[in-house]
């Protein structure tokens, strides 16, 4: 059976996505079970909003730049050996996209700390017949992405809750300029962060003034128990991206949607990308895909506008034209109350009747 997409390719080939038979019948408690399974347990243009980039960063460039490699093959020659973890692959590939973006003359937008990523080990056939999209559609998505985090957050005075689900080499925090206060949650694989953990010492990497960078396992046997215990707060707004998850089918999708409206405040937002393969078919027409994504996250809550890429372009001011509607570029503002927000004022209400039963007796 030929497969829908080149990402799946690589989830049927390290045995990520589950046959289809088992994702029959599964209700809410499956999608939100199904989030364990997501990844093996164990492992602008520049503008004044994006933060400085430190010498140490760079240093690797003039070198690259001096014996005439400074190409996209040597990019691409900068994805490490460690082949065995398909999660890892998969984000040392992003970030040499954002690498192969940052040395554009004119980029959409600056990763100063991706090169600290890379590993100088690989060949460039590596990076072939991979699963990332086209630089062009990467960088268009990534820079969309960044813009509307940052103008949603000068918006929204009391958006101080930032949560993002990515590959878990997102360098967003880092290159980001963040209001004060704000927490940053990043809900990725486990074993990927802490290589970039790693790898980002000693780079100059830090995170804005007053504010925390706080991971989430997502292996994390609860996700939403998870969040709340590093500090997540339902009763307050949030603002939700999402670029890079490893998500391998729509019921995982779907549990990620339950995790997200069940957990953040009523007017809070959720953008991003996702891979059209979740559908489990190519979609003839933007009108249907654009359907069947109000569809879906409506039935989570979410009132959605699906983003085009050629609407994309021109808000960047970009004379090109790109559709592609094997990926969906979003944005989402949830409807319902949090599970938090519910309990509050199943509290207020019983406070009430008590308070009323204690005047009734009174009276008596």
């Amino acid at each position: 059976m030929q497969l829908a997409s080149p990402y799946q390719q690589i989830f049927v080939a390290q045995n990520i996505i589950p046959q289809k038979s088992h994702e029959k019948g599964r209700g809410e408690a499956g999608e939100m079970a199904s989030l364990r399974s997501l990844c093996p347990p164990a492992t602008p243009k520049p503008s004044s909003a994006v933060r400085s980039t430190p010498p140490v960063v760079f240093a690797g460039r003039r070198k690259w730049a001096e014996s005439g490699r400074r190409t996209r093959g040597v990019v691409a020659s900068r994805l490490g050996a460690d082949g065995s973890d398909p999660l890892l692959q998969a984000a040392l590939r992003a970030a040499s996209l954002r690498f192969q973006e940052s040395l554009l003359p004119d980029p959409l937008f600056v990763d100063p700390y991706s090169g600290c990523l890379l590993s100088p080990t690989v060949s460039h056939e590596d990076l072939e017949d991979k699963c990332l999209p086209s630089l062009r559609h990467y960088r268009w998505t990534t820079k969309y992405i960044d813009d509307k985090l940052l103008a949603l957050l000068g918006t929204m005075d009391e958006l101080r809750q930032i949560v993002l689900l990515t590959d878990g080499m997102d360098t967003r925090p880092y290159r980001l300029s963040w209001p004060c206060s704000c927490i940053i949650f990043d809900i990725s694989p486990q074993s990927v962060f802490n290589v970039a953990s790693k790898k980002l010492k000693g780079t100059g990497a830090k995170i804005g003034r007053n504010c925390n960078l706080v991971h989430v396992p997502l292996e994390s046997i609860d996700l939403q128990a998870a969040l709340y215990k590093k500090g997540f707060s339902g009763n307050m707004p949030s603002l939700w991206a999402i670029q890079g998850l490893p998500i391998s089918t729509l019921t995982s999708l779907k549990g990620i949607l339950s995790l997200v409206s069940s957990s953040t405040k009523k007017g809070s937002i959720l953008m991003g990308e996702l891979p059209a393969f979740l559908t489990g078919t190519e979609f003839e027409t933007k009108e249907k895909r654009h359907q069947w994504t109000d569809k879906l996250f409506m039935s989570h809550g979410f009132r959605v506008n699906v983003v085009g890429y050629n609407e994309i372009a021109k808000n960047m001011h970009l004379d090109e034209s790109f559709d592609d509607t094997k990926n969906i570029v979003f944005s989402a503002e949830q409807l319902r109350f949090s599970d938090a927000e519910m309990e509050s004022w199943r509290a207020h209400l019983e406070r009430i009747e008590e308070e009323g039963d204690e005047e009734g007796f009174e009276e008596l």
